[in-house]
């Protein structure tokens, strides 16, 4: 009987230890440079949310790794006609499920916004964001010790809805050192943790209609059911703060911290 037990026991643990989050893909930005196999540049001027600024491939201003950490830096300067510079970069790679985190430290100072987020592969459900948005994690600048997590869905733009944890405020400044922010989806609901802490969660085992406009969903967990890949970005101004207007070159000079430095993003799975 006790050895029955013990064997029992034994197959348990061993289970156990086979079942767990699996590292499946990773950048550690510990080359000389960008790793161009893992990201595209996204470039051109904002003509989106109202913000100010250009995304540029400028490799050593506004996207650049330094010291083992990607680094994306928002400018006050002129540019294609506008006042601001930054960076903005896409992952090639894309992913349906699993537990997505990055460790990375946040810009400070009025109206900067980094982000860092998922956007789906395939437009499967239609244009924005019918087929989705993941933003793992946003900050306002003006705001560093307060974090959002939001999903985006429900039917194509104006039909669109939104919902999330809104601002959640911690002791912690997020400018002022590394933190890991992170989502674990699954095919029942989102996740967002920081610091390995849980703070909200979104059922999506559900219908995610918006109700207005076409329905482009066929069965609960839809559009969340596709692969999505990372978004890596500081925008500056835009309606993620309200109505305009947004920061001024002159104010710009002033803010605290310009850039967002990323240690690493990794992507686990189930095994």
């Amino acid at each position: 009987m006790q050895i029955q037990t013990i064997i029992f026991i034994s197959l348990a643990l061993a289970g156990t230890v086979r079942c767990n989050w699996q590292l499946v893909w990773s950048d550690e930005f510990n080359g000389n440079g960008l790793d161009e196999n893992n990201w595209n540049y996204q470039t051109g001027c904002s003509q989106q949310n109202d913000e100010l600024e250009c995304y540029t491939s400028h490799r050593h201003e506004n996207v650049r790794v330094e010291n083992g950490h990607l680094v994306i830096e928002a400018r006050p300067e002129e540019y294609q006609g506008h006042h601001f510079t930054s960076g903005r970069l896409h992952g090639k790679k894309a992913w349906a499920y699993g537990k997505f985190e990055a460790r990375a430290k946040m810009p400070s100072g009025h109206h900067l916004w980094p982000a860092i987020w998922m956007m789906p592969r395939d437009s499967k459900y239609g244009g924005w964001a019918a087929s989705g948005e993941i933003d793992i994690l946003e900050l306002r600048g003006d705001k560093p010790h307060e974090i959002v997590g939001t999903i985006h869905y429900g039917g194509s733009w104006p039909n669109n809805i939104y919902h999330g944890s809104g601002e959640r405020y911690y002791q912690q400044d997020f400018s002022q050192d590394y933190h890991t922010f992170a989502v674990e989806w699954d095919q029942k609901e989102i996740r967002w943790y920081v610091d390995g802490q849980h703070y909200h969660t979104e059922n999506i085992d559900r219908n995610m209609w918006s109700g207005r406009g076409n329905n482009p969903y066929h069965k609960n967990g839809e559009p969340f059911d596709q692969p999505f890949y990372w978004i890596l970005n500081v925008a500056v101004g835009g309606n993620f703060f309200g109505p305009g207007p947004y920061v001024s070159p002159a104010e710009a000079r002033n803010w605290h911290k310009r850039t967002m430095e990323v240690d690493y993003v990794r992507v686990y799975q189930w095994r």
